[in-house]
């Protein structure tokens, strides 16, 4: 909830994103209302001049809070971590703040640019069509295989233990698109399909944790033809 005096939040997203779930996953954990302002990446819209005046580089999530744009899901996080403490993303254990921060890192930088719009239409139009898909499998394995033995050690229901932290945020996007978006067989992650699982199992009848098809996500924020995220309120 804003608090007294503060403008509601303002979110500017793309359901498919995922940076953009990371952000609205720790919204909805830390039980912040926002505004949902969907910015279709297809249509082109993260090019309209409006939009390129949060972020001139034209990518989201980008997150308004009054006067403060921040237009990064690794910054938005962190900004969020510091001004609401509610419902922490980070663990005080400064060994697993620090595997949350690697393995964070392992997605947004080694696996998700590899793998965007804007990276991909480059391939189709340079190289060719038919080696976009095997460019992001080859990504996306390697990426994978190096989260199994970073966090092999170290996992417990969730990623660095029993609790969601911002690990989870950023691996669970990254598994759901490699599975729905580029048919990768996580049967040789056993690690990750295990989190997988924790992931969309219910904790309540009426909650689930991360991704689900063709619902809403929490407090009626706006769906944009496709599958949402809910996150876990309890």
């Amino acid at each position: 909830m804003a608090e007294s005096g503060e403008s509601k939040l303002k979110l500017y997203s793309y359901w498919r994103s995922s940076c953009s779930q990371r952000v609205r996953i720790a919204l909805n954990l830390k039980g912040l209302d926002y505004e949902y302002i969907p910015v279709n990446l297809l249509k082109g819209e993260q090019k309209n001049p409006d939009f390129l005046k949060l972020n001139p580089l034209g990518y989201v999530p980008a997150l308004v809070d009054g006067e403060i744009v921040i237009a990064d899901s690794f910054a938005i996080l962190m900004y969020l971590e510091e001004k609401y403490p509610q419902h922490p993303l980070l663990p005080s254990d400064l060994q697993k703040k620090a595997l949350n921060h690697q393995a964070s890192n392992v997605v947004c930088s080694n696996i998700q640019p590899l793998q965007n719009l804007a990276v991909l239409n480059f391939i189709k139009e340079k190289v060719g069509p038919d080696e976009v898909i095997p460019w992001v499998q080859s990504h996306i394995n390697k990426g994978f295989a190096a989260l199994e033995k970073l966090l092999k050690d170290c996992a417990g229901k969730y990623a660095t233990g029993d609790e969601v932290s911002m690990a989870d945020l950023f691996i669970e996007p990254q598994i759901l698109g490699a599975i729905k978006r580029f048919n990768i067989d996580m049967t040789q992650f056993p690690l990750l399909s295990r989190l997988h699982e924790a992931y969309i199992e219910p904790v309540h009848p009426e909650d689930q944790i991360f991704p689900s098809e063709n619902i809403n996500i929490k407090n009626n924020h706006i769906q944009e033809e496709g599958p949402e995220l809910h996150a876990l309120t309890a």
